[in-house]
Order: C-alpha cells, then structure tokens, then sequence
C-alpha cells in the first residue's frame, strides 16, 4: 500500500484518523495503526523487524545503565553489526554471490534471491542512529518500548523516509499530542506531494521508462528521456516525502525538510545539501565525521569523501551502476573541496548552475540504467549521437499533450519560482515566513489550487494502472 494509492486515501487514512484522534492512548494507536500499515504489504517480516526493535530497545537500555566505556562500545558494535547484516544478508548477498561466482573457479554457487523487507533501508538506519545517539548521550534511552516501537514503525517514514531521528521528535513523542496536531498544515503537505508524485512523476515514468528501454535512440530523444527521469525520481521522492511530512503534522509530529530544490544548485555539494537531506546528515553524522571528516590532511579527507558515497551508492541498491554513481558524486565532491569550486565561484550564476545539472543528470543515468554497459550506450547517444544508435521517433510518439504538459510543470515547479511568486503576492504557504495577514483572496487562492490538485490527483489514479513508487526498491 503506497501513500499515492485510492485504498490509503480514502479507506485507511480516514480509519486510521478517526481512531488516532479518538484514542485515549495515542502511542498505542499509532503503534497499531502502522503495524496493520506494515502487514498490509509485508506480511511475515513484521516479526523480523519486530525482532530488531526489541533488540536495540534493550541495548539501548544497556548502554544507559552500564559504566564502563569499553562495555558500551562493546554493545553498541555488536548490535549495530546485527542490524546491518539482517541488511546485508537481504540486499547485498545476492549480488554478493553472483561477483563472487564470476571470478572464483569450480562449480557455480547457487542463486540467492531473497525478497527484500519493505523500508529495511530507512528504519535500519533509524535503529543505528538512535543507539549511537544514545551511545553519545545525545539522547536518553526510551525506557518505553510501545513508545519505542511506535518511533521506529511509525507509518509515515516506515517505507521510505525521511530518516527521523529519535532525537528530534522525542519531545512529541512524550507529548500529549491532542493538543499538538496541525492537521490543515498536514493536509496542505500531503496534497502538494501527492501532486507531485501523480500529476508529474507518475506522467513523466513512460517516457521515461520508455527511452531508458530502447534499442536506438538519437540524440534529442536520449536527452528527452534523461529529462524525463530526472523529473521523475525528483517529484517521486520528493512527492513521497512531503506526504510523509503532512502525516506527521497530522500525528503531531514535525520531520524534517528532505528536499530544498535540489535542481537549483550551482555544485555537487550545494546539490548534496538540497538532495534527500536526511540521509545526506545521516552520512556525514554518523559515518564521515567519525572517520575523521576533512581534519586528517588531504589524502584522508579524499579517503572520506570516497568511502560516504560508496557507502551512499550500495544504500541505494546492490549492482554496479549504483557503486559507480555513488564513486561519480563523491569524485565531483572531492574534485570541489580542492580547487573546482574556487574556479566556479569565478563564473557567472547561469554557468555554474548548468554544470551541476548537467553532471546529475548524466549522474542519473548512470543511476537509472540497467547495467553499466547500457548506461555507457546511453551516453553515447547523447553526447555522441549516431555513433552506436539509430534514431528512434519511439520516444517522440510518447510525447503526448499529457506527458509534455508534466514535463514543463516539472520543470517550472523543480526551481522555488512558484514559492517566490508567492511571496511577492503576498500569499500565505505552509512553509511560509509570510504573515497570515493577507486578503481573502490570497486565502482562497491557494485552496483552490490545492483542491483542484486533489482531484485531478485522484482522477488520474482512479483512471491509471501506473503507480510506481521508485525508492521502494531501496
């Protein structure tokens, strides 16, 4: 069950609400609420995730009361490498296995595939931070395990982030949250991103889907179907992030900002700021500063760089093409901290702000291709055209009123021109600064467009079979 799905809008979230707000123990509902969420797509792994909750309870609770600093350090690697193998063993032994019988001699080693736990990614990660920010004694450990549990299974960041730490929501979880709901502002995110996620990612995917499969492709529709993806995984997981946001001010909870138009920036870095900006502050928090971040001298700090996004490239999925483009983003962070970004401070805006795009979306094909060797084809056509492929008018037949009218509203909406224009009329918004002292214009203005959002929203799933959801496979 995805958030972008008839069934979540208008049966369990309504339910759910209804109970939520309704329960005298709100905790407990919220616990139950997302359990049901989680069985609904996975079944059987509720217990394994089950299992590692009650794990890091009791770790966590260990290191509270223990005294002796070799002893916590002890618990916490031992448990955090329990965590991260249950993650191994489900997305990286196949892959694993398959390298492994490419090179080694005699007979083959048998095929592992193994169906990989909804969200395991996201609340693996959610488990290590909060031991090690209790390790820290940045946070307390829960002595509640309702509470606990509720933390880690809560729905909205269950399956696909953003990576909420415990430490920033522990206030509301300890809360008397019917007193701390936002529900409007909840409903306003939700929308926006349900918007995003069906009106332009969900338009966009064909094309996409389309160009990244064909045989042959000429430039201009390499370029099209590059276009098309790096609109689709944007709005996808933006769209998805923003929904999870507006459950949480729904719950009484506040998550943290996960987007902050990424495609506006005018470097690697300056994009890594903006680009899914809880799991880049989950690297840097708990894997590059550890490691010594940029204070051991030039070779270590390239050492760093190189190893977070390795490290980001496998999070995102076990084949070599995300390896690569984990080592791509990291190369450009390395080649800005020691001298590119001096030479780009030099030019104009436009200049710079055309380089980052243009290196994330050859990023993005990289990302996005099957294998390695496709990806190379691809950039072929588009920087080579006519050297390999043949033109192919596949992609341009697909370029019907609905796809191109997505891809301009992508376009327009990837950059904060609607936000500035908002400002500038005075219209409130949800992450506004703008006092709520404006016309009653500027008050219906904005219901009116997210109302209509809404329904255009649902009529385009209601009538459409396709409603995929690309960081499930992470």
């Amino acid at each position: 069950m995805v958030f972008s799905s008839i069934i979540f809008i208008f049966y369990f979230l309504p339910v759910f609400l209804l109970g939520y707000y309704l329960a005298g123990w709100r905790t407990g509902a919220l616990l139950v609420g997302s359990v049901a969420f989680y069985v609904w797509g996975e079944g059987p792994y509720i217990f394994l995730l089950g299992g590692l909750i009650l794990l890091n309870y009791l770790a966590a609770n260990g290191v509270d009361r223990m005294t002796s600093g070799a002893s916590r350090t002890a618990l916490v690697a031992a448990t955090v490498a329990i965590d991260f193998a249950v993650l191994a063993v489900f997305k990286y032994a196949g892959f694993l296995a398959h390298n492994l019988d490419d090179i080694l001699p005699g007979p083959a080693l048998p095929e592992i595939k193994l169906a990989l736990p909804l969200g395991i990614s996201f609340f693996t990660f959610q488990l290590v931070s909060y031991l090690a920010d209790v390790a820290r004694g940045q946070v307390k450990a829960e002595k509640d395990l309702v509470r606990f549990a509720a933390y880690i299974l809560m729905f909205p960041h269950l399956i696909a982030g953003p990576i909420v730490r415990y430490a920033d929501i522990v206030d509301e979880m300890h809360a008397d949250r019917r007193r701390s709901t936002h529900l409007g502002l909840g409903i306003q995110y939700f929308i926006v991103g349900l918007c995003q996620k069906v009106l332009v990612a969900n338009s966009v995917a064909p094309l996409a889907d389309f160009a990244f499969g064909a045989t042959s492709l000429d430039a201009g529709s390499a370029w099209l179907g590059a276009l098309a993806y790096t609109l689709q995984i944007y709005f996808d997981f933006c769209g998805y992030s923003n929904m999870a946001i507006g459950l949480a001010f729904m719950l009484g909870f506040t998550y943290p900002k996960n987007f902050n138009y990424p495609y506006a920036a005018t470097s690697i870095t300056d994009f890594w700021r903006r680009w899914h900006i809880s799991l880049s502050s989950w690297f840097r928090d708990y894997v590059y500063i550890p490691l010594g971040g940029n204070r051991g001298g030039l070779a270590a700090t390239v050492r760093n760089l190189l190893i977070v996004f390795l490290l980001t490239g496998l999070w995102h999925g076990a084949a070599w093409s995300f390896v690569v483009w984990g080592l791509y983003h990291g190369t450009f962070l390395m080649l800005e901290r020691f001298g590119l970004d001096r030479l780009l401070a030099a030019l104009p805006r436009v200049v710079r702000h055309a380089y980052a795009l243009l290196a994330v979306m050859v990023g993005w094909v990289i990302f996005r291709a099957s294998d390695l060797p496709t990806a190379g084809h691809y950039l072929s056509a588009m920087f080579a055209p006519g050297s390999l492929w043949q033109s192919d008018a596949g992609v341009l037949v697909r370029l019907n009123a609905e796809v191109a009218t997505a891809l301009i509203l992508g376009v327009v909406l990837a950059f904060p021109t609607l936000p500035g224009l908002l400002d500038r009329f005075g219209v409130p918004r949800a992450d506004s600064t703008v006092a709520p002292d404006a016309t009653r214009a500027a008050h219906v203005l904005p219901v009116i467009f997210l109302l209509a959002g809404l329904v255009l929203s649902v009529a385009h799933l209601a009538n459409s079979s396709l409603n995929p959801f690309l960081y499930f496979r992470f």
